[in-house]
């Protein structure tokens, strides 16, 4: 039992403190319960989010490999590499850090540039599609990579939340609640037997 009990001295300013604080975890209880399930929210919102750009993304890069595939029958390796040192970078990614819940996150922005055709150079159509496959191809693989960062921090948020609602709930405060039903008693046997003791004088004091 008395590994159960908080170790404190049986007392009505201790049982008024344990009282006082078992009320705060209370709050802090229901606090972390309304954190833990709008985490819960947002996670599910993300993996739909996650899962919609994953398959976007499979698409977008079948897609590229394909025409790039093409480009590289009908230009032959050496030619790509050589058109691909003077080509000027066809996305703009910037990388921002972001919060929500008090979880940080990078925000992605990810965005397209128009691309300068470089037939003229001796390249093949296929190339500059093959540019343009793989620059939409980027653009979803930065929002995929946003996505699945915040996933990630957000179920490690709710795994944490959740280990405090448990330990809270399953541990913390019913440890205090033993401790004060403890006091509780411990202090009502003493007022028992105050009243004996001071019945037990009355009645001599009453014989004599």
């Amino acid at each position: 039992m008395s590994q159960q009990l908080i170790k404190v001295p049986p007392t009505k300013n201790t049982l008024l403190r344990l009282k006082r604080q078992v009320t705060f975890l209370e709050g802090g209880h229901d606090l972390l319960e309304r954190k833990r399930d709008l985490l819960t929210r947002l996670v599910y919102e993300r993996i739909g989010q996650y899962r919609r750009l994953r398959d976007q993304v499979e698409i977008a890069m079948a897609e590229a490999y394909r025409c790039l595939s093409v480009a590289h029958m009908r230009m032959g390796g050496r030619s790509i590499h050589q058109a691909a040192l003077g080509v000027e970078p066809a996305v703009s990614v910037s990388i921002l850090p972001r919060r929500s819940l008090g979880i940080e996150y990078p925000s992605v922005r990810a965005e397209r540039i128009q691309l300068k055709p470089l037939g003229l150079l001796g390249t093949d159509i296929s190339f500059d599609t093959s540019r343009q496959k793989l620059a939409d191809m980027t653009v979803l693989l930065a929002q995929l990579g946003e996505v699945e960062t915040a996933l990630h921090r957000l179920m490690e948020e709710q795994r944490k939340a959740q280990k405090l609602v448990n330990a809270l709930k399953y541990n913390i405060i019913p440890r205090y609640e033993r401790t004060i039903r403890f006091i509780q008693s411990s202090l009502e046997e003493e007022e028992r037997n105050a009243l004996f003791q001071v019945k037990l004088l009355r009645e001599r004091a009453e014989k004599r």
